[in-house]
């Protein structure tokens, strides 16, 4: 071999271990290169992340205690004066109590309906009748002839011709309610004469009959008696009024 051609050799293998050493360093460098960029990149972002965690935490709770108290206490405000506004109209409330008003209707109920006076002779008829039952009785019938409702109210007080006193009333025949008459209505109340089956005694007939509406009447009606006049004895009582025929037959 000469020494031209072992030269030229040697000078292709030390340029063939050039290039790949140069290879190799390049490949090597990259690789270097990329984890230094990952790694100054992700320390780089966190160093950012925690600068602006820590800057920015600081600076927003800064803002935060800076507006917090200035918002905190426009807020505490406006709700001292709501709280004001709402007191304010809570007593205006009140002033809605003057519903009380409605106590006035009331007194306009005690102006409604009609009025009511007691009966008195000079705007009713009354008569008297004999019935067949029950035995010995006498059926007083009061007729409301006037223009305004009126009240027959107790008992009869009936004050028989000759008679002292006026007879008792049956306790029991007290109604529920005062009977009130309509112009046109009437009110009834009976009179036991006599006792059945003879057992009264101080027995009379009488003529004439005077009829007061209740035992604290002064003026009286008059209704007729039969010709033949009405027996009476001790035993004889009333019923209070009524406002049918057939409760007041009932005593």
């Amino acid at each position: 071999m000469s020494t031209r051609t072992h030269r030229t050799r040697m000078l292709a293998a030390a340029a063939l271990t050039a290039v790949t050493l140069t290879l190799t360093a390049c490949n090597s460098g990259e690789g270097v290169k990329d984890e230094g960029a990952s790694a100054g990149s992700a320390s780089s972002a966190s160093a950012t992340s925690s600068s602006e965690a820590s800057g920015g935490g600081s600076a927003g709770l800064g803002q935060t205690d800076q507006t917090g108290s200035s918002s905190a206490g426009s807020t505490g405000g406006a709700a001292g004066s709501g709280g004001t506004k709402g007191s304010t109209g809570s007593s205006g409330s009140t002033g809605s109590s003057g519903s009380s008003g409605s106590t006035g209707s009331s007194g306009g109920s005690q102006d409604s309906g009609p009025t009511r006076t007691p009966c008195s002779p000079g705007s009713t008829r009354t008569t008297a009748t004999e019935v067949n039952r029950p035995l010995n009785h006498l059926l007083l019938t009061v007729t409301n002839t006037g223009s305004k409702n009126c009240n027959l109210v107790g008992y009869p007080a009936v004050r028989f011709t000759d008679a002292q006193s006026v007879p008792p009333a049956f306790e029991d025949s007290k109604p529920q309610a005062v009977v009130t008459l309509a112009p046109g209505e009437s009110g009834y109340a009976s009179v036991l004469l006599s006792a059945a089956d003879g057992s009264g005694g101080d027995g009379y007939t009488a003529k004439s009959l005077e009829v007061y509406f209740n035992t604290d009447a002064s003026v009286a009606a008059k209704p007729s008696l039969p010709k033949k006049g009405v027996y009476i004895d001790a035993s004889i009582q009333v019923s209070y009024w009524q406002s049918t025929m057939a409760d007041a037959l009932a005593w």
